[in-house]
């Protein structure tokens, strides 16, 4: 689906949807406990689909009913001998959520996705493996993945600065083992707010670990997750766009947030502020990658230049994502250069507009696209835009609704 947007500001009141991270890290966590739990408010995307039908696989049982989303977990109560696929779609979380997982409660299991998916680093857990005799085959251009062996207990080594997600898989894994283990973080850890995110959502299940320290996490072993009622915050870093449709002019209201959220993109609001302001800014993200197509879309239209630094990891998500940001953005009329780990953008009083432009099967990329073309003089053309469907499926109906003109075909 291609969707042309016709310049115009927004107006109006909008609720993204619920946190996709959270939702994740609920999920996994009602599949591992005994007994039935209850997600309330749990929004679909193509993400939450694929770490529900890996829950599924695994022996949870799903249902939807009137009150969120029933999950019936099967606590210690997992078949080894079944063989496990695990279909990850598109979703990174998934991918390095499940993997550990699967080794703690089924011995591992094949993996597979599309897009990008299986050329994203795995490489912090096939280290692990190799140091303890976990089995495990990826070819090169494979779209697959298989895993076999056993988790024990002792002491994960694992870089910050590749992703979080790693760090969390363990966190979920290593408390069903028979013994205490401990994380250590070799490097800094980057987004680290989504490592606290899972801290959290454990001790609602039941389960505790927690920091000794800056770099290392211990994770008492025999533990049991146990059912929970819990309800899905508003998510940040869907939110950002309309933040940044609102910093550049549009009188657009956003709605179901939780100021007190874990969520390392609550910083969307304090960036945004600071683009507001005239002159030079520098934007440091490596504790929120995931917020630069939206801070990416009002630098390009504001009086001054704006540094965007430590954004290398944008490379390997479901987009080169530094190279998109900047040549979507300059298809537009933007003034952008890209670095190694980073952008440089000069702001524009408007942009021109009038291009089409590639999504890059990204859901940032569309989403940034149709923010920053509030701010151009022609039309602007999105190619593949339902590629919004892995986190937001109705961002075009809530753009359409807060006055914005597009035309799908």
């Amino acid at each position: 689906m291609n969707v042309t947007v016709t310049p115009g500001r927004l107006s109006g009141c909008v609720t993204p949807p619920t946190s996709k991270s959270q939702g994740h890290r609920l999920l996994l966590a009602a599949a591992l406990a005994e007994g039935e739990s209850v997600i309330c408010g749990l929004s679909p995307s193509k993400d939450i689909e694929a770490t529900t039908a890996c829950i599924c696989a695994l022996g949870a049982q799903v249902r939807q009913e009137a009150d969120g989303l029933h999950v019936v977990g099967r606590g210690g109560g997992f078949d080894r001998e079944k063989p496990r696929f695990f279909d990850c779609g598109e979703s990174g979380s998934t991918l390095r959520f499940m993997i550990p997982i699967s080794l703690a409660v089924a011995g591992g299991g094949s993996f597979t996705g599309r897009g990008r998916l299986m050329e994203r680093p795995l490489k912090p857990y096939f280290d692990i493996f190799q140091k303890r005799d976990i089995y495990y085959a990826r070819e090169e251009g494979s779209e697959r993945a298989g895993l076999e062996g056993e988790l024990t207990p002792g002491v994960y080594e694992l870089p910050g600065d590749v992703s979080s997600q790693f760090v969390t898989g363990l966190l979920y894994a290593l408390p069903l083992l028979k013994g205490d283990s401990r994380i250590v973080i070799t490097t800094t850890l980057e987004s680290r707010a989504y490592v606290d995110m899972t801290l959290n959502v454990l001790a609602r299940f039941g389960v505790a670990a927690r920091w000794e320290g800056e770099q290392t996490l211990l994770v008492p072993g025999n533990q049991l997750y146990r059912p929970a009622r819990v309800s899905v915050e508003g998510d940040w870093s869907q939110a950002a766009f309309w933040y940044a449709a609102r910093t550049l002019g549009s009188d657009v209201e956003v709605c179901g947030m939780d100021a007190a959220s874990r969520q390392g993109d609550k910083c969307i609001a304090s960036c945004c502020e600071q683009l507001a302001q005239d002159g030079e800014v520098e934007l440091d993200v490596s504790q929120c990658p995931d917020l630069v197509p939206a801070l990416g879309a009002v630098a390009a239209v504001r009086r001054g230049t704006t540094r965007i630094v430590n954004a290398a990891r944008l490379r390997i998500k479901e987009s080169d994502r530094l190279t998109a940001v900047a040549q979507v953005l300059n298809a537009m009329g933007a003034q952008v250069t890209e670095l190694p780990d980073g952008l440089v953008i000069v702001g524009r009083e408007s942009l021109t507009g009038g291009a089409e432009i590639d999504s890059y099967n990204d859901h940032r990329i569309a989403m940034m696209a149709a923010v920053a073309a509030t701010r151009c003089k022609t039309p602007v053309t999105v190619l593949g835009a339902e590629c919004v469907n892995k986190s937001y499926p109705n961002f075009w109906d809530d753009y359409k609704r807060l006055g914005g003109e597009i035309v799908r075909s």
